[in-house]
């Protein structure tokens, strides 16, 4: 079996973009810049074809984390998974900027016993422990994902923003809740902590439904994991970047995705 286990995914299937295999996700606020001592925010949270559009699928949010200006954990208000969107509030009451973020990983298992093809998805720690030991032609592929957006309730703050080490996550040069149109911004992508060079990232801008440009945007991160982008007009954005390989001396196939939420004012 552990043979079986260094067996990484087919070379085609990790050439191919993440984006291109699944719909995107977004996690979207109704406001991002708050004013006062007190104030509530509502969420949406979905998977479609076109972001901020809740047409496909609603968000499972189990993995629901927000985090408040000291580094505490915020409790989520009124959950509720609808059709098409999962929605839930989140009652501000410390001044500073806040990370709303849906976090998943583990890792995913596909074998055959006696013939039969069998899927198994967990933490890696308990893979040895559920994995049979007559398994056959077994995959064990690492997944991290993230998707995440950012409120201020008064001053911004850096608290809430710093990275955890687990996937690829946005560290803001440029913090997320003071953004302008046509002014540029710079944020560094990391994975598991380390700079994310050469990662391609999707820039998408919201309210485009009834508009023939999609007004998508593509930049490549520096060796550093930095790059810049230019707004050219106030709105919600969503940012997607992936991988698909093995780290060097791992055994597992790994993939991680991001995807983040800012909104750009005028």
């Amino acid at each position: 079996m552990k043979k079986s286990l260094a067996i990484l995914a087919a070379l085609a299937t990790l050439a191919l973009p993440m984006s291109a295999q699944a719909h995107r996700a977004w996690l979207a606020p109704t406001a991002t810049v708050l004013s006062g001592t007190d104030a509530w925010v509502g969420f949406d949270a979905g998977m479609s074809n076109g972001v901020f559009i809740a047409d496909h699928a609603p968000m499972n949010l189990a993995g629901l984390i927000i985090t408040a200006p000291d580094g505490s954990t915020l409790a989520p208000e009124n959950l509720h998974r609808a059709r098409y969107r999962s929605t839930f509030d989140a009652h501000l009451t410390q001044a500073g900027t806040y990370r709303v973020a849906n976090v998943m990983g583990g890792v995913i298992v596909s074998y055959k016993q006696g013939g039969e093809q069998k899927r198994w998805r967990g933490a890696e720690a308990d893979m040895a422990a559920n994995i049979p030991a007559d398994a056959t032609e077994v995959v064990a592929t690492r997944s991290a994902s993230r998707i995440e957006t950012f409120v201020t309730l008064g001053e911004p703050s850096t608290t809430a923003l710093a990275p955890t080490g687990e996937g690829i996550e946005l560290v803001p040069v440029s913090h997320p809740n003071d953004l302008v149109a046509g002014e540029p911004a710079t944020f560094k992508l990391v994975r598991d902590g380390q700079p994310a060079a050469g990662l391609e990232v999707t820039i998408a801008r919201g309210g485009t439904r009834y508009r023939d440009n999609p007004g998508e945007m593509t930049v490549t991160t520096g060796a550093d994991g930095a790059f810049t982008v230019t707004w050219p007009e106030p709105g919600m954005y969503w940012m997607n970047a992936s991988v698909r390989g093995a780290a060097a001396g791992d055994q597992l196939a790994y993939t991680a995705q991001y995807n983040g939420v800012v909104e750009v004012l005028p």
